[in-house]
């Protein structure tokens, strides 16, 4: 099988996928790709059937200086929500995406979208490579509840839980706070974090959700 057939079945394990659940949002969560690519691809099945995935593919032989919608869709993400510089969002993509790119592509990109330029004060957040053994990123989440306690504006306690998310590859963190701790509170969280990180989570590790 040719790297074009096995990437015409992803596309069409997706499209089977997202009908056999009925849920496009969240098939796009599970496999990180971008709403706009589904509905390109389904278009294109519709119309031509395996044949129009191909083709859907192939357009990008006869323009090798054009970036596809999915890679810009990676870099806008990984810029707006890690704040990574071109560099390290080269990096970011060769080494989890199989996808090259170069700093200068991802900085055309950023441009014209108006993100060459972080405001002042941003933190970029750092990406470890050495010091943690899971490697590869939503390979093991780990996910624990704080209890909070606050007091209100009239001096009485106020009892929060705050769940938070971490990743062991990047050490990306994403946190909420809720006003009880249940089960499906646990399970939103859960939600929150699916959409939000840029990857497909494999594994999440709790003592106490």
């Amino acid at each position: 099988m040719t790297s074009e057939q096995r990437e015409i079945q992803r596309k069409l394990r997706i499209l089977e996928y997202a009908e056999k659940i009925g849920d496009v949002s969240k098939t796009c969560r599970y496999f990180g790709i971008g709403r706009a690519s589904f509905y390109r691809w389904r278009k294109a099945y519709s119309d031509e059937g395996y044949t129009g995935l191909a083709a859907a593919r192939s357009v990008q032989h006869n323009h090798p200086n054009k970036m596809s919608p999915e890679v810009e869709e990676k870099i806008l993400h990984l810029r707006r929500t890690y704040h990574l510089g071109p560099i390290r969002i080269v990096w970011y993509l060769e080494r989890y995406h199989a996808i090259k790119v170069s700093d200068a592509g991802v900085y055309r990109t950023l441009k014209r979208h108006g993100l060459n330029r972080l405001p002042r004060g941003t933190r970029v957040r750092k990406i470890h490579t050495q010091r943690y053994n899971k490697q590869v990123p939503g390979h093991h989440i780990q996910m624990d509840v704080k209890f909070l306690i606050f007091k209100g504006k009239q001096g009485q306690k106020v009892k929060r839980y705050q769940y938070t998310a971490i990743d062991d590859a990047l050490r990306v963190r994403a946190l909420k706070v809720y006003k009880r701790h249940t089960q499906a509170n646990a399970i939103d969280f859960v939600d929150h974090i699916i959409e939000k990180f840029p990857f497909r989570i494999q594994q999440i590790r709790t003592d106490n959700v």
